[in-house]
């Protein structure tokens, strides 16, 4: 076999590991390392010399593990086999992935399981080239690039299957906000990508999503839109409209399905009248509106205030503890006239739902006698 005077890297840059092709060395061969890559001499699967980059001359000196376990003599040209390993530590930007399968994750800001989608890209390279050799060839029969990198791109995957979910968490944000928060969302999952990577010698050059979906079509996606589409609108109604207005909407619903309420209703409930009634329903309308999403924070109750007029004066908004107090002082009883916004004028105290119950029923007039 023909003796190899000049040892060389001769494949591409997509190859992060390049076994050169022949065994058969001698002193004397030349090595020449290029710019970010590391050679490695492997005898009998044992890792022995590491070459930085530079040309050198093989002789004893530069290559002293091996020296040893050969038992290569000084001077001379004396051949010898051994394996030599390129290892490239260029950084591979151009990798990208996405889900094979959508990812089951709970909307922490609604409550609800949806499935989704994430594609995306990352770069890594090599920092510690005899971690990363002895890894690869401890786990792997063939080096191509194409194979290194998917392999990776499961280590990614992996990470992003793990982590996503908690990322929205600590973020605070709906599944359906994704898109906004796309680089912070990254920022935790990278966090996961690089510890495992730094098992292999490997640091993340950069990590980042594409997109962040759920498909369209689905199911749950489309509850999700109803639920965000309340939530906004009991946000920008403000939470005693917006129960009003869905208990209109039940009894409206209830009116079309039973006869009676269809007369009521058919017999001249007008807005003026709507208007009228509105106060005395708002109990019984705040127990019909829809329940907040499972882990949502309620708001907390609007304090009722009316102003009362006591000695023809207005002594302003009065909350309903105070006007108890009134009411025990003999300042304010049933005929009191009381306002506050959105009645059509000052009304009698004992009209009002929030008010009745302060005063102490009196017993009808006894029947007369015959």
């Amino acid at each position: 076999m023909a003796l190899i005077d000049i040892v060389q890297f001769q494949g591409n840059d997509r190859e992060f590991v390049w076994k050169f092709p022949s065994e058969n060395l001698r002193l004397g061969t030349q090595l020449v390392v290029k710019p970010a890559q590391t050679a490695f001499f492997v005898y009998r699967g044992k890792i022995c010399d590491e070459v930085s980059p530079g040309a050198i001359t093989l002789t004893p000196l530069n290559i002293p593990l091996l020296t040893t376990l050969i038992s290569l003599p000084f001077g001379g040209d004396t051949p010898f086999q051994a394996e030599v390993w390129f290892v490239n530590r260029i950084s591979k930007l151009d990798n990208k992935w996405g889900t094979l399968r959508p990812i089951q994750l709970e909307d922490p800001k609604y409550g609800l399981v949806v499935p989704v989608r994430a594609f995306g890209q990352f770069g890594f390279r090599v920092t510690e080239a005899r971690r990363f050799l002895e890894a690869i060839t401890g786990t792997a029969k063939v080096f191509t690039a194409e194979q290194i990198v998917e392999y990776f791109k499961g280590v990614v995957l992996q990470a992003v299957n793990v982590n996503l979910g908690k990322a929205f968490i600590l973020e605070k944000i709906s599944v359906l906000e994704a898109s906004v928060h796309l680089d912070a969302l990254a920022k935790h999952c990278a966090e996961a990508i690089q510890a495992e990577l730094a098992r292999f010698g490997l640091e993340l050059v950069n990590f980042f999503f594409h997109s962040i979906n759920i498909p369209d079509e689905d199911e749950s996606y489309q509850r999700l839109k109803v639920i965000k589409e309340k939530a906004a609108e009991l946000k920008v109604l403000g939470r005693d409209i917006y129960q009003f207005d869905r208990s209109m909407e039940v009894l409206k619903t209830a009116a079309a399905n039973e006869g009676g309420g269809a007369g009521l209703l058919q017999a001249g409930v007008g807005l003026a009248v709507g208007a009228g009634i509105g106060q005395q329903l708002a109990p019984q309308a705040a127990q019909l509106v829809t329940k907040l999403p499972p882990g949502a924070t309620p708001p907390l109750p609007a304090t009722v205030k009316f102003h009362v007029a006591v000695g023809n004066q207005d002594i302003g908004e009065t909350e309903l503890e105070a006007i108890k107090k009134l009411v025990a002082e003999g300042k304010v009883n049933r005929t009191t006239l009381v306002w506050r916004d959105g009645m059509a004028g000052w009304q009698a105290a004992e009209s009002q739902v929030e008010l009745k119950g302060l005063f102490q029923a009196s017993p009808p007039p006894l029947p007369s006698t015959v």
